[in-house]
């Protein structure tokens, strides 16, 4: 018998740095806040527009899973911590398995619990 599909929605906000130290500073910082369960590092490249010039380089992009709730505090903190003067925020709603979401609300609301 085929188990029952619960889908529940987790929030994926998405960044780029530079260096993957950069990365690794806020997909750690992030997590260890409690503003996001879990954080992905990966390199990419990208190709942009910059001060008038086509640019492409070689970048570091962060996945951090957080609760739709908890995007406000984990925003406010990238914008903080970021080190570009015009970050790339992105934000999308999720819908996970059941008990991985629930190991993500697990996860944030430890902050929430003890605040």
């Amino acid at each position: 018998m085929q188990d029952a599909l619960f889908l529940s929605p987790i929030a994926v906000v998405t960044t780029t740095v530079a260096t993957q130290a950069q990365a690794e500073q806020l997909a750690q910082g992030a997590v260890t806040a409690q503003l996001a369960a879990c954080a992905q590092v990966e390199p990419i490249t990208s190709h942009y527009a910059w001060q008038g010039q086509l640019e492409q380089s070689a970048e570091w992009r962060v996945l951090l899973k957080t609760l739709p709730q908890a995007v406000e505090p984990l925003w406010t903190w990238l914008k903080a911590n970021h080190p570009y003067d015009v970050p790339q925020l992105l934000l999308r709603t999720e819908h996970a398995d059941s008990a991985y979401a629930a190991w993500v609300a697990e996860q944030v609301q430890q902050a929430e619990r003890g605040s």
